[in-house]
This record gives C-alpha cells, sequence and structure tokens, in this order.
C-alpha cells in the first residue's frame, strides 16, 4: 500500500493553492516533490498531516485516510523552523519525542546517536538562539526522526545547508530508506533530487505536470544528449557542421549538446574526429530533472510562480489561521 495523494482541491480567497493534485509514493522509497516556492508543495504537506484541511480529495497511507491516523505515523521538517529558542538542544529533542510516546532515557540516546552521527556532539547543551542556521536545521531533522516514524514529510530540508551538511542528510535519507521508512521531501533544487530520488512529481501551480519514476521521467521527454568535452576548444566551432545538433549548456570542461530525431550521436563524434578535435569525454545522456522541469513549467525551478504579494499574504494567513 502507498502514499496517496488523491485529487486534491484547495482554494485560499480567490488563489487556488492545489487544482485537482494527484500522485502515489510507494512505501521504502525517497520522493521528490518538485516546483517553485508556490507551486503547493507546503499546503500539501499540511493537509497531510492534518493542519489543514482539503476543499476536496483526500491523502491516505496504507489505505487509511491520514487524519485519521496517530500523529506519531509522520515525521515533518517544516520549512520554517520550530525551535524553542531559549531552550537547550537536548531538552528539546527529549521533549519533542516525548510528545510522541518515547520515553527520555530512549529519546536521550537516540538524540546522542544522531548528533555524533551529523557531527554535531557538541551541540546539546546549547540554547537553539545560539545555533546558526544550519545547525538548527540538523537539530530540528533529529526532532522528525526521534520517535521513528513510517513517514516523513521534509520541506525544502536542504535550504541553506552548507555541501558537508548536505552530504550528512543525504546519507541520512538513504539510511532511513533502507529501514523501510517513506521519505517526501520538497525541494525546487534539482540536482538534489536527482541524486537521492526514485520517484518523482513535479507540481506548477498546484498542478502534477509531469511525475513518476526518475528514470522514465527523463526517457519519455523524448530529448537526446550528448555531453562531451575537447581538449582545443570547449566552444566546439565545428559544431556548426553537424545540421540539428546545438549547445544548450556550455562549459568550460563539458558541453550539452541537444539532438533533434535525425540526427545521430555518431554523427557528432565523427564531426569531432573529422575536425581534428581530441575528443575527452563522450556520453550520451538523459536529460537532467532542471531540464525536464524547464521543457514541462517554463521557467526555472527557483523562480517563484506569478501570485501577487497581497494574495500570498492571504494564503499563509489562511494557514495559519489554521
Amino acid at each position: 500500500m502507498t502514499l496517496v495523494v488523491d485529487h486534491l482541491h484547495k482554494r485560499f480567497g480567490h488563489v487556488v493553492a492545489l487544482d485537482d493534485l494527484t500522485f502515489e509514493v510507494a512505501p521504502g522509497q525517497v520522493f521528490g516533490f518538485l516546483g517553485a516556492n508556490g507551486a503547493g508543495k507546503t499546503t500539501t504537506m499540511r493537509i497531510t498531516l492534518g493542519v489543514l484541511e482539503p476543499d476536496a480529495g483526500r491523502v491516505t497511507w496504507r489505505g487509511t485516510e491520514s487524519r485519521r491516523l496517530p500523529r506519531s505515523t509522520w515525521g515533518y521538517l517544516p520549512e520554517e523552523r520550530g525551535l524553542y529558542p531559549r531552550m537547550r538542544v537536548m531538552d528539546q529533542l527529549v521533549f519533542f519525542a516525548g510528545l510522541h510516546g518515547v520515553p527520555s532515557g530512549r529519546a536521550r540516546r537516540e538524540a546522542t546517536a544522531w548528533l555524533r552521527r551529523f557531527r554535531a556532539e557538541d551541540l546539546a547543551d546549547r540554547k537553539a538562539e545560539q545555533l546558526s542556521k544550519g545547525n538548527q536545521q540538523k537539530i530540528q531533522f533529529i526532532a522528525a526522526v526521534l520517535h521513528d516514524p513510517q513517514v516523513l514529510l521534509m520541506d525544502e530540508p536542504f535550504t541553506g545547508l552548507d555541501p558537508v551538511n548536505v552530504m550528512l542528510l543525504r546519507e541520512a535519507f538513504l539510511e532511513l530508506r533502507d529501514r523501510g521508512r517513506t521519505v517526501v521531501f520538497s525541494t525546487h533544487q534539482m540536482e538534489v533530487a536527482e541524486a537521492l530520488c526514485e520517484s518523482v512529481a513535479i507540481v506548477d501551480r498546484g498542478r502534477m505536470v509531469v511525475g513518476g519514476p526518475l528514470r522514465e521521467v527523463r526517457r519519455a521527454s523524448g530529448r537526446r544528449l550528448v555531453r562531451i568535452s575537447v581538449a582545443e576548444d570547449h566552444r566546439l566551432p565545428w559544431l556548426s557542421a553537424v545540421p540539428g545538433a546545438r549547445i544548450i549548456q556550455a562549459g568550460v570542461e563539458r558541453s550539452s549538446v541537444e539532438l533533434d530525431p535525425g540526427t545521430e550521436p555518431q554523427d557528432l563524434l565523427a564531426a569531432a574526429v573529422a575536425a581534428g578535435a581530441r575528443v575527452l569525454h563522450f556520453e550520451v545522456a538523459d536529460p537532467t530533472l532542471e531540464q525536464i522541469f524547464i521543457d514541462h513549467v517554463g521557467r526555472a525551478p527557483d523562480e517563484d510562480t506569478t501570485v501577487a504579494p497581497e494574495d500570498a499574504a492571504a494564503v499563509s494567513d489562511a494557514e495559519d489561521a489554521a
């Protein structure tokens, strides 16, 4: 049985936040919920948790409506962090675990193990207000997993983390998956999703525009790419001799070239050799998630959806009131 988001509709005033949103997440999977800010990702998570009521549709886990499940089913990392500023880290972690029925001794042992894993043992006795944003994020993540939930909902978990902490959090996601837990995280960072996810859903203005297993999503695009690196000139001056080939991402060391259906990868390689270029790397590749996102949505994933400031405020106020 799966996590099913089933024809969700949600409106805040005249702003449509979710418009017949539907997708499924298999158990024991890392799933990327992808979209620009304002696409409906946070609203969907809040409905799943029972914080908001949908206007229509429902969310189920293993066949049971989400609002009928115990709160301990879910682990939640909100985009807006919710630590108590003047409370010490260990006390907070024990407190949050206790809300889900975890005995304090067990919570303290598990929290210590997670702090050690995140190279943050020295944070245990500090107050949250003394921590950097990245460290606060790690503490909030630990708070979300201490009660060993079946499903983890993570709202933009990688935002603001340095590369080392991104690596540590990615490893934690994969370990939780290997334990049979289901991890759903929202992001507009396509490269992170590409490295972690088995399946994805790309949403825009509350509707899913494409989704499914990552490999199928890539191949269904119909685009054919070649990544090529040559020793002489990264600008590939000989490329104009290959009809139906064009650079879509230029790089100093390696460039991505898209091919029209009538052009074969070997045509590109033959042209490079004929021009006397020394080819260092040649790879036929599927399009990146960012390229797929732009194809379907028409803009980069780090661009906000078009919502007037007063509309954004109305959505925020309505969600907070709920």
